[in-house]
């Protein structure tokens, strides 16, 4: 199965739309049924443990909760990153998602979960519940672990 990113881009109207970034083949099933296999999916994508900043990624899920896009939403600092609902959903809306998950990751290696982290997740969840698109998950990847937000 392949997993295509996708970024937003403005077109000539300074309109956003979805612009293919790559595709990757994955030996699994897309289909997201664990906290774990989603963790798998964000490291495969985005090496996430290994970067040097903070990045904000997303999984757009369809009803069956297969993978409709995979997303680099924002990259931070060393220590914090923008994490939006509005960056988030509408990348969610332009990829058809039914649900999503969400992931960044933390360079210091820990997985201790900020005050910050929680604040953005009940945000996200929210405005998910507002949207129609629920939020699934929220995980953080240090060193190779993870754990979830929510």
């Amino acid at each position: 199965m392949r997993i295509t990113t996708y970024a937003v881009k403005l077109d000539e109207d300074r309109i956003g739309g979805l612009v293919k970034e790559k595709a990757i083949d994955y030996t699994e099933t897309n289909v997201i049924d664990s906290p774990e296999r989603a963790a798998e999916i964000f490291e495969t994508l985005f090496d996430l443990s290994n970067q040097a900043q903070e990045y904000v990624c997303l999984l757009a899920l369809d009803g069956a909760r297969r993978i409709s896009g995979a997303f680099e939403v924002t990259r931070g600092t060393l220590t914090s990153s923008l994490l939006h609902p509005r960056e988030i959903f509408q990348r969610a809306v332009l990829a058809g998602a039914a649900s999503i998950i969400i992931a960044h990751n933390h360079p210091s290696g820990t997985l201790i979960i900020s005050e910050q982290d929680r604040t953005a997740t009940k945000r996200i969840k929210d405005a998910g519940e507002v949207m129609g698109i629920p939020l699934d998950d929220h995980i953080i990847c240090a060193g190779g672990l993870f754990t979830s937000a929510m």
